[in-house]
């Protein structure tokens, strides 16, 4: 039996729960999660950084752990997958800039596989051009970008526990929303969690 395969797109100083928890939860349900970065192969690593809610302006950030990616960027197959990954954190200001990311987010947004993304992972939609029309929620720094992208804001709610889906695209504001993100997303790959 062919692996039900999930690609996750991360860089240096992604955020720590929010590629931790969606990629064991994942794991977990039988998916086999690809965590790739532009210029990296399988056995490497990434930083991770801990962002927390403490009473200031924004975020505050700590050194998180060490993360392992487990596929070569350069050899993935989006045909592969069925579905896709963005964690936020400080990862999607840069990756955004590799044409190959684009080139990925574009062909899973063409073929209307699930995409999630959460915090500042919507970022790279927005690079891609993916979200024009649609109604989309992130880290309330972002909703800046995703309104000059042609996307609806959904706001966040005082807990930033809320997800948003629109079509084949969730997305959340932080990784307090991991319950209903990665809820939603499993729901658009189609499995279904019974309790």
């Amino acid at each position: 039996m062919e692996a039900k395969k999930i690609l996750m797109l991360v860089g240096d100083f992604v955020e720590d729960y929010e590629v931790m928890v969606p990629f064991q939860a994942l794991t977990m349900l039988g998916y086999q999660v690809d965590a790739v970065c532009p210029g990296k192969k399988a056995g490497e690593k990434v930083k991770t950084a801990v962002h927390d809610f403490e009473g200031d302006q924004t975020y505050s950030e700590k050194p998180g752990h060490q993360f392992t990616l487990t596929a070569d960027f350069d050899a993935v197959r989006e045909e592969e997958y069925l579905g896709l990954v963005i964690p936020g954190g400080r990862a999607p200001e840069y990756i955004r800039l590799n044409p190959r990311v684009i080139e990925i987010v574009r062909t899973f947004d063409a073929a209307k596989k699930p995409i999630g993304a959460i915090c500042h992972g919507p970022q790279v939609l927005v690079a891609a051009g993916v979200l024009a029309g649609g109604t989309f929620t992130a880290y309330p720094a972002c909703m800046p970008d995703i309104v000059c992208a042609g996307g609806n804001w959904a706001a966040v709610n005082d807990t930033a526990s809320n997800a948003c889906t629109s079509g084949h695209i969730v997305t959340a504001p932080a990784w307090p929303a991991h319950p209903e993100f990665l809820r939603a997303f499993v729901s658009l790959l189609g499995a279904e969690i019974r309790i």
